[in-house]
């Protein structure tokens, strides 16, 4: 069980913590339906799997759906977000850690 608080980032996500070390962090991320995750990048690579709902991503020049099981990479420095269509939870994986999040 992760000791880590939830947060809200924003309108209809909660993010939360699960595991950590300074080479990999494991993060929950729930959306409500309509959510958004706002365009954004960071130094991490992140990789993302879909535990349950539905979402289209936006990578870079590209958009794609997400359902459950779906899993994919999100590379150093790329611009990203998504939009949640059915509620559900990502589970993202960041190497190195995000420190941001702690």
């Amino acid at each position: 069980m992760s000791n880590f608080p939830v947060v809200f980032p924003d309108t209809g996500v909660a993010r939360q913590v699960l595991a950590d070390s300074p080479e990999l962090m494991v993060v929950s991320f729930r959306f409500e339906t309509g959510a958004k995750g706002a365009m954004h990048h960071h130094p991490h690579v992140q990789s993302t799997y879909c535990e349950s709902g539905r979402f289209t991503f936006f990578l870079g020049d590209e958009s794609f759906e997400v359902k459950p099981g779906d899993s994919f990479v999100i590379p150093s420095n790329a611009k990203h977000g998504c939009e949640c269509h059915d509620a559900g939870r990502l589970i993202d994986c960041f190497t190195p850690r995000r420190d941001d999040f702690l």
